[in-house]
């Protein structure tokens, strides 16, 4: 048997090669236009060649939004929890920013491109999701529990309207379409400031078109 030299693998090579193509592609000339004879030029492979890899382009975005949704997963999820949970819960809001800032490839791929496909909660792949919404809702249904908001804020709600806030001044940008002299970081923290005090005076009662 050989010994492993901890050096990447000449199929992941190509693999990741193929991969970072695409997000380069994907999200500068937007998914739908993208096809696989065009990642498979930007890489120097010939189009059956990547199939060899990806059965489809539907299967390159998939493998990217998987990378995507755990890169901000871990950053979601890397708040310490301290005695003061309004604090935390604006710091998980908070690192759904430093994602887009620090992954804008990935951030404008799964969350900004309206023609990837749609990804399922019964896709097993993505089947992690699931925790790290628990653990993201149990930080808001701690806010609830603790009396800092109304017993009406159904915790999912109160989630999607913090990530709506953080996602709608991330996309502007990334976008550019700031006004000059606009401070991205400061709008963010208003943002997320308003939004938690709009929470404690029980705003957020509406379940109406929040998945479960």
């Amino acid at each position: 048997m050989g010994r492993h030299t901890g050096r990447p693998q000449p199929h992941e090579t190509t693999r990741r090669a193929i991969l970072d193509a695409a997000l380069q592609l994907f999200v500068s000339q937007g998914y739908a236009l993208v096809s696989i004879r065009n990642i498979a030029s930007k890489v120097g492979y010939s189009p059956g060649a990547l199939y060899s890899y990806f059965p489809s382009k539907d299967d390159i975005f998939l493998a990217l939004a998987e990378e995507g949704f755990r890169k901000l997963g871990a950053e979601a999820l890397a708040t310490r929890v301290t005695s003061d949970s309004l604090s935390d819960l604006a710091d998980t809001a908070w690192r759904l920013y430093a994602f887009s800032k620090e992954q804008p490839q990935y951030f404008a791929l799964v969350f900004l491109d309206r023609h990837v496909p749609r990804i399922g909660p019964e896709s097993e792949r993505f089947a992690f999701m699931s925790d790290i919404k628990a653990s993201l809702l149990a930080r808001v249904q701690r806010c609830v529990s603790e009396g800092l908001f109304p017993v009406s804020v159904h915790p999912r709600v109160a989630l999607r309207l913090l990530w709506a806030a953080v996602i709608g001044i991330a996309s502007l940008r990334l976008s550019d379409r700031l006004a000059p002299g606009e401070d991205p970081d400061a709008l963010i923290r208003d943002a997320i400031n308003t939004t938690i005090a709009g929470l404690r005076a029980g705003a957020a009662v509406s379940l109406q078109g929040v998945s479960s």
